[in-house]
């Protein structure tokens, strides 16, 4: 009893102190459940604290040096930069002409002797023919 007392004496001369450890507590289900809320059975359930509330409990916890387990995890950022995507196709198309100017000597090579059997069949058949 004069324990609760105090504390609500030393609310009442120092302002509101805000008990972040009974809320983290009580809220701990709550927050572990997500950040802006979850799905239950097909439908959106908002959290029971709200945002104004959550954020204050994390801003306490972190101020007194305590760890904060509940955001959710950051994706990587990202280093390719936003463009024009004509300009980014158009890179792609020279690296890729690139890559096929290296293979160009060994393709013709490879046309000729497709051209070369294709001409000798024709010719073996017209031999046949006769």
């Amino acid at each position: 009893m004069a324990g609760r007392a105090a504390q609500n004496v030393a609310k009442t001369m120092t302002g509101f102190q805000y008990p972040w450890r009974d809320k983290l507590e009580k809220y701990r289900s709550e927050l572990t459940k997500g950040v802006w809320g979850y799905w239950e059975m097909g439908a959106w359930k908002p959290l029971g604290i709200n945002a104004r509330m959550r954020a204050r409990l994390r801003k306490e916890v972190l101020l007194a040096g305590e760890d904060w387990t509940f955001d959710p995890e950051r994706k990587e950022m990202r280093t390719k930069r936003k463009g024009h995507k004509c300009d980014r196709i158009a890179a792609e198309k020279r690296e890729n002409t690139v890559k096929l100017m290296e293979k160009m000597p060994k393709m013709l090579l490879d046309y000729k002797k497709r051209k070369w059997e294709k001409k000798m069949k024709e010719e073996d058949k017209a031999k046949e023919e006769k």
